[in-house]
């Protein structure tokens, strides 16, 4: 339990300073990873509490699933924020630029990238557990079905923030509205960027698992 508290408060270390250096030093056409960065570590955060047996083995687990189901989306989604890269015009006839502005900007998207998804892939692991534990489906087979209905979960989120830029307050003013895109918009093509997103998630998931069980078996 020790061990699983020290992870917790490095992480939680790791996004409160990196939250406070991109406030101070990100600028435009980045200004955005800040708010990004902030998303992506709420549900995070969420799935760090799930170590508390208090709250795994009572009914706050599921108001707090609730939340994370909402938020996790924001984790991936940060891959599509590679896009972003184009606005830095980082290629001149045809070569690089060498333009320290645009590297730190480069590696700021980047760093915030691969962290949330490893600790993304982290936290889904830890919420796909709690959900089989508390729904008593603690074979593989059960968990896996899991992860996999929450990968699409999440990707089909992924979507609505990025083609159809619905966000939750959107729900409380306009209900009607928001029901009636979200019914609309299931397509060929949405469905095929939706198990792209998935098969980036669930292969990110397969490499942190072989590392932990390599981890795992070298102790």
């Amino acid at each position: 339990m020790r061990m699983y508290k020290s992870i917790n408060w490095q992480i939680r270390t790791f996004f409160i300073l990196w939250l406070i250096f991109l406030y101070f030093n990100i600028r435009q056409p980045f200004s955005f990873l800040l708010l990004n960065t902030f998303l992506g570590y709420i549900p995070i955060e969420l799935s760090l509490e799930l170590d508390n047996k208090h709250i795994k083995n009572s009914w706050l687990m599921w108001p707090i699933f609730m939340i994370w189901i909402v938020f996790y989306p924001n984790v991936p989604y940060l891959l599509t924020d590679l896009f972003h890269l184009e606005q830095l015009y980082p290629y001149i006839q045809g070569n690089l630029r060498l333009d320290s502005l645009i590297w730190f900007n480069y590696a700021c998207l980047m760093v915030t990238v691969i962290a949330c998804l490893i600790l993304g892939c982290y936290s889904l692991f830890k919420v796909t557990n709690a959900l089989a534990y508390k729904m008593h489906l603690n074979n593989i087979i059960s968990k896996l079905v899991i992860l996999i209905t929450l990968t699409f979960i999440s990707s089909v989120g992924i979507f609505i923030g990025r083609f159809l830029r619905l966000h939750t307050v959107y729900i409380m003013l306009s209900p009607k509205v928001v029901i009636k895109q979200l019914l609309s918009m299931w397509s060929p093509e949405m469905l095929k960027f939706v198990f792209i997103m998935m098969a980036i998630q669930l292969f990110a998931c397969w490499v942190m698992s072989l590392v932990y069980k390599n981890i795992k078996n070298t102790k």
